[in-house]
């Protein structure tokens, strides 16, 4: 444990901020779940709204600093081709 006052804070502060970017990342995580389970049982209507809560989560964590935007990206493209991969089975 650190000694001085103010690196006590930020350890407090990091670990704080760990917390929250970790469920912000799970919540990523389970929207893509989502998706991907609407896609396998071929609901159109519902799989549009979640692949776009998806997609927002996924724009909001690069807007934050969860996520770098390549990442990001690359997590909305994959998503988008495998569900287009289950719709079409």
């Amino acid at each position: 444990m650190a000694n001085i006052k103010s690196s006590k804070k930020r350890i407090l502060v990091a670990a704080r901020n760990h917390e929250k970017n970790v469920a912000f990342k799970t919540a990523i995580k389970s929207a893509v779940k989502k998706v991907l389970s609407l896609a396998k049982a071929k609901n159109e209507a519902e799989y549009n709204t979640a692949l776009s809560k998806a997609y927002q989560l996924c724009d909001k964590a690069v807007s934050k600093g969860i996520l770098h935007k390549n990442t990001a990206s690359r997590k909305k493209s994959r998503l988008t081709i495998a569900a287009k991969k289950l719709l079409a089975d």
